[in-house]
């Protein structure tokens, strides 16, 4: 009989300063601000769980102690959170993956932003990725008219025509970060304890020896990064209601 697959674990990123939101974010971690009746970040563990995740990692740094007290350990949508504490100053995306590891374990895990708000079906993302990275495309808002990426056939690529932009959703395999020093070098805050680092440099870095993978996706995304963008998705889903 052969071995019982285990259930892949996620990471939400969820430590920024959001400074853009402002004053918003003052009292409230932006990932808690509330859209649509309920926190972003509520939206994400809802549609985690109905993908078949079971385990849940919050990285935390401005505002951490209002997470624990509003969403608690998970249980009410079926999920076990764990919490990667990143200090006063967030580790930047790389850095709090890196950080977050040890809660993630050595398989392929799924991380999305906690600033974004998707329709997404999240249990349609491979659970293993072809190469080091899969990551989600979708198509540049009016605020980021240049994009992030190419998409080619299934290749995401660095550069090239018809650049889109990332979603803030992807799987990774833990292997994207063994060579993080090679990659980002004297970065600012690469020296710290803990490192912080982004980790842009180390998809491009895959990108380039073929090893992330893509999908564009048509469906419903917003960057929810400043409180008129905030208000525009609240009217959208209480819309919708």
């Amino acid at each position: 009989m052969p071995p019982a697959r285990r259930t892949m674990k996620a990471l939400i990123f969820a430590a920024g300063l959001g400074e853009r939101m402002r004053p918003l974010t003052d009292r409230t971690p932006k990932p808690l601000l509330v859209a649509g009746g309920k926190p972003l970040i509520v939206w994400h563990l809802e549609r985690l769980a109905s993908a078949g995740i079971r385990e849940v990692v919050v990285n935390v740094s401005w505002l951490a102690d209002r997470f624990a007290p509003a969403l608690g350990d998970g249980g009410r949508w079926g999920l076990r959170l764990h919490y990667s504490h990143e200090g006063a100053t967030p580790l930047e995306t790389g850095g709090g993956m890196l950080h977050a590891l040890p809660l993630l374990g050595d398989a392929p895990f799924l991380a999305i932003n906690g600033d974004i708000w998707s329709d997404h079906d999240l249990a349609s993302l491979p659970r293993v990725p072809a190469g080091d990275a899969h990551l989600v495309l979708v198509d540049n808002p009016a605020h980021h008219p240049d994009g992030d990426f190419a998409l080619d056939r299934h290749q995401v690529r660095a550069s090239g025509a018809d650049r889109l932009t990332f979603a803030g959703i992807g799987v990774y395999r833990p292997a994207l970060l063994a060579d993080w020093r090679d990659v980002v070098g004297g970065a600012p805050g690469a020296d710290a304890s803990p490192p912080r680092f982004r980790l842009a440099p180390l998809l491009r870095a895959a990108m380039d020896r073929g090893a992330v993978s893509g999908e564009y996706h048509r469906g419903a995304w917003t960057d929810v990064g400043t409180p008129e963008r905030l208000a525009a998705l609240d009217a959208a889903l209480a819309g919708g209601r």
